[in-house]
């Protein structure tokens, strides 16, 4: 096969997958402007009169309130999760402790165990201490959850840091604090910016644990989402313009960030 033909085979094979991959987000987003008798057909229809009746259900509905539950959780875990992930990062990578590995190898497995194992010991503390249904105590949670994954990406950028700078920064009279803020931070920025971003994405999708711990105060967008499915049917409709919203802030997100989470995220790819 030569190469040119190759090649077109390449692109008509990546561009088939990202169609693939990419069909039901436009689905959705298409079924948000549908009347629900459209929407819930099963004869899918890709011509109709769009309406905004499920996007304005949605807000009807309290969406609003959700989103800014949301937002609230998941800011605050990104900045509880990244400012613990730097300090613990920096130790295990340029201020090596000691048992550095066992040290990865317990932040880790934290992630190893299924949520539904520690959800009721959690409950019952947060029931004691009269937390529950609380959206900073909630953001608490997904911050230490996500935690974990934040060191070990924060470690594998300050790997990258040369030792060389930090070490004529010492020379030149650095401490702690000056060596951290205006010496190594500023050179792994797009990997902070690329934790970031994971850990809000983490925050902002998780459902389980807001499910349980929440009922009205600190509920949070994803359970929003699975009321519409209840026993009187799947409302379609009003359920693609909610999640078509609820998408709209992490696709922001990642764009506004795209060439720092790219560049991020390919630290330590290519010594």
């Amino acid at each position: 096969m030569s190469a040119p033909l190759k090649n077109v085979l390449v692109n008509v094979l990546t561009w088939a997958l990202v169609l693939i991959f990419f069909f039901p987000v436009f689905w959705m987003f298409v079924n948000g402007f549908k009347p629900e008798s459209i929407a819930s057909s099963v004869n899918p229809q890709l011509f109709f009169t769009p309406v905004t009746d499920g996007y304005q259900l949605a807000m009807d509905r309290g969406m609003a309130g959700y989103l800014q539950n949301s937002i609230t959780a998941s800011i605050t875990a990104m900045i509880i999760s990244v400012g613990l992930a730097i300090p613990a990062a920096y130790a295990l990578s340029i201020r090596r402790v000691k048992a550095v590995e066992g040290a990865l190898t317990f932040f880790i497995s934290t992630r190893f165990m299924p949520l539904a194992a520690i959800v009721l010991p959690l409950f019952m503390i947060l029931k004691t201490v009269g937390m529950l249904d609380n959206i900073y105590m909630l953001a608490i949670v997904y911050g230490a959850m996500n935690l974990p994954v934040t060191v070990w990406m924060m470690r594998s950028f300050f790997l990258e840091v040369p030792f060389e700078i930090i070490e004529a920064a010492r020379v030149d009279g650095a401490g702690l604090y000056r060596e951290i803020v205006r010496i190594v931070l500023p050179l792994v920025l797009p990997g902070i910016a690329a934790a970031a971003l994971i850990s809000f994405i983490f925050a902002w999708n998780e459902y389980f644990l807001s499910l349980l711990l929440t009922s009205s105060a600190a509920r949070t967008t994803p359970p929003f989402l699975g009321s519409f499915v209840d026993g009187r049917g799947q409302f379609l409709a009003v359920l693609s313009a909610a999640a078509t919203i609820a998408a709209l802030p992490v696709i922001i997100a990642g764009w506004v960030a795209q060439k720092q989470l790219v560049r991020g995220l390919s630290m330590g790819a290519i010594k």
